[in-house]
């Protein structure tokens, strides 16, 4: 049998969502026999007393337990920020082993997760037109395969190979340049229910900084897929209100899977029942879990937002009851705005000027 995948997991300075998602590892049925590596990273310069005691317990729930068979701590004097303690931390882990498994601290994992990850590793590694796993899935009404494809990557509980994330390119105007000149922005925005390719431009303005946007463009012009389950192996417990990255809605809410189906090879191709899916989701069609109807924050405009999307933003301060699932993909594809001071961020590391508390 093959060595199973090592774990990364990204921690700052919430330590009860550390403790619940380092609670849900340990109960995995493979988490005794996997190695995990806990990035820890550190305090801003202005950090506040605050802050800085939130960031040393976080700590101290990572040294609390033996999480997993080997756990090794990893903490940073000064704070990197998200995308680049990501990046750092895939990189390294993927040049010494090979593969990974990534998670962040408010990603709240199935039994089965670890076993589903190194299934899906060990099954594709060695079909190239493969980049990645994905644990998340929407909470969804139709009646997907077990397991299907879509082309790019996504950044909730994945694992990947180094082959894989050796495509990683963080050019994202070279990446948002190639797209267009191969004329693929409306497959690239999911049949244009969601515009990415505004948020490469974005990126490649640097009014946002995303390790996943460029992730899931690099995976994506390379031609290569995720595997995702029907039935989501994760839930992000992040949207309380407590993170950067994250605003305080509970439109994620679903039922992590308690069972797990053997996986077999399934075609490498753009699932279409899965790519609708997301479309449908994404232009509010809405899922199957959770609140049926989620409220919003109060949406504040910061200075960056353009104004072709103040109506948007508008129409969901004040009729939160009528758009509820469009705040609901829009905080998990689009662009957040945190109410303290007025900045924007996103759930996959974005965020714009003007923030006052990030990680």
């Amino acid at each position: 049998m093959p060595p199973l995948a090592p774990i990364v997991l990204f921690v700052y300075n919430r330590p009860d969502h550390t403790r619940k998602t380092l609670c849900a590892l340990a109960n995995n049925l493979l988490a005794k026999e996997s190695s995990l590596f806990i990035y820890a990273d550190g305090p801003k310069e202005n950090a506040t007393d605050a802050v800085r005691q939130a960031i040393a317990t976080t700590r101290e729930v990572a040294k609390a337990e033996q999480w997993c068979k080997e756990v090794k701590i990893i903490e940073s004097a000064t704070n990197q920020g998200l995308a680049a303690s990501i990046i750092a931390g895939v990189t390294a882990t993927v040049n010494r082993f090979g593969k990974v498994i990534v998670l962040e601290d408010d990603i709240v994992t199935s039994p089965y997760f670890l076993t589903y990850m190194n299934d899906g590793l060990n099954l594709y590694e060695n079909y190239e037109q493969v980049v990645s796993i994905h644990g998340f899935m929407y909470p969804c009404k139709e009646e997907l395969p077990d397991y299907f494809f879509l082309r790019g990557a996504d950044c909730w509980g994945w694992a990947t190979w180094k082959r894989g994330w050796d495509l990683f390119n963080p050019d994202a105007q070279f990446l948002l340049d190639e797209i267009k000149q191969q004329n693929l922005q409306k497959l690239f925005n999911f049949n244009d229910s969601y515009n990415y390719t505004e948020m490469l431009q974005a990126q490649a303005d640097g009014k946002i900084s995303s390790w996943a946007i460029a992730w899931y463009a690099s995976a994506f012009l390379a031609d290569k897929y995720t595997l995702y389950p029907a039935k989501s192996f994760v839930e992000n417990i992040g949207f309380d209100g407590s993170g950067t990255h994250c605003g305080n809605n509970d439109g994620y809410t679903t039922a992590i899977r308690q069972d797990y189906q053997k996986m077999t090879l399934t075609e490498i191709k753009d699932s279409p029942a899965g790519r609708a899916t997301f479309a449908r989701i994404f232009t509010g069609g809405g899922g199957g879990g959770g609140k049926k109807n989620p409220s919003p924050r109060v949406w504040v405009f910061p200075p960056t937002i353009p104004k072709k999307k103040n109506f948007f933003f508008l129409f969901l301060s004040f009729c939160p009851n009528t758009t509820p699932w469009w705040s609901f993909f829009f905080l998990r594809r689009g662009l957040l705005w945190e109410e303290k001071g007025h900045s924007a961020v996103d759930s996959a590391g974005t965020r714009l000027n003007n923030t006052k508390k990030h990680h």
